[in-house]
């Protein structure tokens, strides 16, 4: 009977960077996803652009998968800047205050699939399940068994789930996790705009709606809406040179003349954290274990935090001739990653709330943040050093 070290279930970006830097590890991995390996490596575009801090950048390059990335669809963030309404003041951030040259990166979401991708098809200690799911599992103290839909049974010493917000597996095992639905939507596209944007990424907090305007390459930038659901068909519907007039307009014509240049796309928007990342012989990564709201950008890049302190974890009980999988290990995973995730996931969403209130107390503490953050220069610091650190 082959039995694999790991056995992965999803393979999103984040799973499949887990698999890659397991098998650099020397562990024998089994991922397993519905989807085929071609459509893989061509996913399609699908409106949605990643910012990728430093760390995440070096994790990227450790499992061999930046390189892999089309350099020319790479655009550097050099400053961020936070509005509130119409209000000229901001929150600024500029990668000059810190020791890069550059605060971080955007890339097209399938881009980076494509690149992990790659960087896994040829792994021999990768054994890949296409067009598979998980039917059900067992977990003994001998061991981890997931029977496919297939029919299939395969072994492991060790489950990870990493299949998203509302994971199956998630709740099999019977982990609970906080949901919170926004009662909103994301509407994503690129357009295109005659004045350069100097590589400057925009938060802006209009009442009744957000809209995050963030550089690509060339005179391009990444336009992302976020409305009440109800309020959504009627932006998606809009006719082309509308919707450009209008985010020109709502954007005080800061590029001058916009145009869109690709389909709009539109995603329900809610967040999620698990109550715990572990159990017996099971490990929760990516969005399984927690989904941010896209506001801070943390989403991704700390899914790659997460399955970079499970693999060290991991590593370091093998090498020390201990049994990897043991509930003790796991129990550090879950206990580092915590301390990582639970800060950033409750900020996040407190910062969305009161900028997103109409409330008059709200409007006046959203003045105050702005102020209290660019003038306290250790709390800024603090921020901008998430975004540069390597380590």
């Amino acid at each position: 009977m082959n039995k694999y070290d790991t056995i992965i279930i999803g393979s999103g970006p984040v799973g499949l960077s887990l698999a890659k830097s397991l098998s650099n590890a020397n562990f024998s991995v089994c991922v397993i996803d519905r989807q085929t390996a071609k459509d893989l490596s061509s996913p399609p575009y699908d409106g949605r652009e990643v910012a990728i801090t430093h760390f995440s950048k070096r994790i990227l390059n450790d499992i061999g998968s930046w390189d892999l990335i089309d350099e020319s669809c790479i655009s550097q963030l050099k400053e961020a800047k936070v509005v509130n309404g119409h209000s000229p003041y901001s929150l600024h951030f500029d990668f000059e205050d810190t020791n890069q040259s550059t605060l971080g990166y955007l890339i097209p979401n399938h881009k980076i699939k494509s690149a992990i991708f790659s960087s896994i098809i040829d792994d021999p200690k990768i054994t890949f399940k296409e067009q598979s799911s998980s039917k059900s599992f067992h977990i003994n103290p001998e061991g981890v068994e997931v029977e496919l839909d297939s029919g299939e049974t395969i072994h492991g010493e060790l489950l990870v789930a990493a299949d998203g917000r509302l994971s199956g597996s998630r709740r099999q095992m019977g982990i609970p996790a906080e949901v919170k639905d926004f009662g909103k939507t994301v509407i994503v596209c690129k357009m295109n705009h005659e004045i350069e944007h100097e590589n400057i990424a925009y938060e802006c907090f209009h009442y009744g709606r957000t809209l995050a305007v963030l550089p690509m390459v060339g005179k391009q930038c990444s336009v992302v809406i976020t409305v009440h659901s109800d309020k959504a068909k009627d932006i998606l519907d809009q006719d082309d040179t509308v919707f450009s007039q209008d985010i020109a307009e709502r954007f005080n014509h800061r590029l001058g003349k916009m145009s869109i240049a690709s389909e709009k796309f539109s995603y329900p928007l809610f967040a999620s954290h698990a109550d715990h990342f572990h159990a017996e012989r099971f490990a929760l990564v990516g969005d399984a274990s927690v989904g941010m709201h896209p506001v801070t950008a943390h989403g991704f890049n700390l899914g790659l935090r997460g399955i970079d302190t499970l693999t060290r974890i991991l590593n370091e009980a093998k090498s020390s001739n201990e049994p990897f999988y043991t509930k003790e290990n796991l129990k550090k995973y879950n206990q580092t990653h915590q301390m990582n995730t639970r800060t950033l996931y409750y900020g996040t969403n407190l910062i969305v709330d009161l900028f997103n209130s109409e409330r008059s107390y709200a409007k006046f503490m959203r003045r105050f943040a702005l102020r209290f953050g660019n003038n306290v220069w250790p709390i800024k610091k603090m921020i901008m050093d998430q975004l540069t650190e390597t380590k």
